[in-house]
C-alpha cells in the first residue's frame, strides 16, 4: 500500500455512509473490488444490506459474488438471467429507457434486473470506479498518446450516457439509485490524483489507488479480488449473441430488431 492519498479512503467511506446510514440498501454486486467496497462500507452504517448478482448459472459474476457475499457475511440473491428470460428483460430496458445502443444495453442489464427485482428502494452501485480510477483494459493497452484522450472519453460516457441511462431505469422502478464513487468529493479527490501516476503498467495494477484505499479501510482482500466486465463476467453477451444467432441475426442487428419491435419506426423511415 503507499502513503499517497489518505484522503481517498475516507472519501469514499464518507459517501457511502452518508448514501447509506440507517437505511435498507440493496447492492448491485458483481463480486469485485468496486461493489464489494462500497457493500463492505455500507454494512457499516445501514439498517441492512442485501446483495444481488445478475447472470447466468456458473457465470464469473455470479461464483464470484456468492464467495465474496460469504466472505463478508451479508446476505446475498442470485438474479438468474438465461436465453429463456433475456429477450423480454431487453424489452422492458428498451421501453423504460429509450436506449437501443447495443453496449449499452448488454452493460444495463444487469443493473436494469437489479433494480426490478430487489427489495429495498436505495440501490448503491459501484459504477465509475473503471473511468476514475483507471479500471478499463483500455488503458493499459492503449499508446501513451492516447491515453488522456481515452479517459476523457471514458468518463463523457459515463455521465453523458451510462448514468442518464441508470437512473431513468432506476426512477421506472421506483428505485434510488446511489453511486458513491461518483460523489462530489470523491471526484474531487481522484481529480486531484496525476492520471498519470493512475494509469496501470498492467493488467493487474488498474486501479491501484482504488486498492489501495481497500487496504487502507480494512479490507486487504478487496484489493485481490479480478473482475470481467459486466456484460462478459454475468455471462449477458454470451446469451445476446446466442439469441442473435437464432433470428440470423448479428448482435446489432438483432438488438436493432428489438428495439424496434417495441418503437415500431414511422413510415418512410
Amino acid at each position: 500500500m503507499t502513503d499517497g492519498h489518505p484522503e481517498l479512503a475516507e472519501t469514499i467511506e464518507a459517501a457511502v455512509r452518508r448514501m447509506s446510514e440507517g437505511k435498507r440498501v440493496a447492492v448491485a454486486f458483481s463480486g469485485g473490488l468496486d461493489s464489494g467496497l462500497v457493500a463492505a462500507l455500507a454494512s457499516r452504517y445501514a439498517e441492512s444490506v442485501t446483495l444481488y448478482t445478475c447472470g447466468s448459472e456458473g457465470s464469473f459474476d455470479v461464483v464470484a459474488g456468492r464467495e465474496l457475499a460469504d466472505r463478508l457475511g451479508l446476505p446475498w440473491m442470485h438474479l438468474e438471467i438465461s436465453v429463456d428470460t433475456v429477450e423480454d428483460e431487453i424489452r422492458r430496458l428498451i421501453a423504460a429507457t429509450g436506449t437501443d445502443d447495443p453496449f449499452t444495453i448488454s452493460y444495463e442489464l444487469q443493473l436494469f434486473t437489479v433494480c426490478e427485482y430487489c427489495d429495498e428502494d436505495t440501490v448503491l452501485s459501484g459504477q465509475g470506479a473503471d473511468e476514475y480510477f483507471m479500471g478499463c483494459a483500455k488503458y493499459v493497452e492503449c499508446a501513451d498518446c492516447d491515453y488522456m484522450a481515452y479517459v476523457k472519453d471514458g468518463k463523457k460516457r459515463l455521465t453523458e450516457v451510462s448514468v442518464p441511462c441508470e437512473l431513468a431505469l432506476a426512477s421506472h422502478f421506483g428505485r434510488t439509485l446511489s453511486y458513491p464513487y461518483l460523489d462530489p468529493e470523491v471526484v474531487r479527490v481522484s481529480e486531484s490524483i496525476d492520471p498519470w501516476e493512475m494509469r496501470p503498467a498492467d493488467m493487474d495494477s488498474r486501479k491501484r489507488i482504488l486498492k489501495d484505499a481497500a487496504i487502507r479501510l480494512g479490507y486487504p482482500f478487496l484489493a485481490e479480488r479480478t473482475k470481467k466486465s459486466s456484460q462478459y463476467g454475468s455471462g449477458t453477451t454470451d446469451i445476446i449473441r446466442a439469441l442473435a444467432k437464432r433470428r440470423g441475426l448479428m448482435y446489432n442487428r438483432y438488438i436493432q430488431s428489438v428495439y424496434d419491435e417495441v418503437f415500431p419506426p414511422s413510415d418512410g423511415e
